[in-house]
């Protein structure tokens, strides 16, 4: 895999991005925890400034794995979760690149 292009530029289609087309097993899992991420934050009602300063996580950071500019590493990830009370990391069946 190749760290060097973000998950979005991976898409064929990047301005799609969370709900474009990949084939990178590692970008899906990322589009997936974006998706996720995004429907999370929009059922709870809550901005980035309050995810950052709940989830201990850098704002900045969050936006960028919401519009798919980074790899977001695993405590990243884990502080979201826990913070919001919603898994983000998907399940085997959701890394497959058509789900």
């Amino acid at each position: 895999m190749n760290r060097r292009r973000p998950p979005r530029e991976l898409a064929r289609d990047p301005e799609a991005w969370p709900h474009a087309q990949l084939t990178d097993p590692s970008a899906v899992v990322v589009q997936s925890i974006a998706r996720t991420l995004a429907d999370a934050l929009a059922i709870q009602k809550r901005s980035l400034r309050q995810t950052s300063a709940g989830s201990g996580g850098n704002r900045q950071a969050i936006a960028d794995l919401l519009a798919g500019r980074c790899w977001p590493d695993v405590a990243t990830v884990a502080r979201l979760e826990n913070f919001l009370a919603v898994p983000l990391y998907p399940t085997c069946g959701g890394t497959h690149p058509d789900h």
